[in-house]
């Protein structure tokens, strides 16, 4: 048995076209297709971007540690 693996594009028309060359010829084979839709990826937001003051996250960061009664 012979694994593949390919990443292809689903056109409008909702069908997937595979050409995958193989090396063998005149003869009947089993083929198994598994798909997993690929999320787009999303370029991480800075904390400026997302509206957070320059600084904010290092200054603040730890600050309830000792003050357990005003972190609940």
């Amino acid at each position: 048995m012979q694994s593949i693996k390919l990443r292809s594009y689903v056109g409008s028309d909702g069908i997937l076209h595979l050409e995958i060359p193989v090396e063998i010829r005149d003869i009947e084979i089993e083929v198994t297709v598994t798909y997993q839709q690929l999320e787009p990826s999303v370029p991480t937001k800075t904390p400026d971007e997302l509206g957070w003051p320059a600084g904010f996250f290092e200054q603040t960061y730890g600050s309830c540690q000792d003050d357990r009664s005003n972190c609940d």
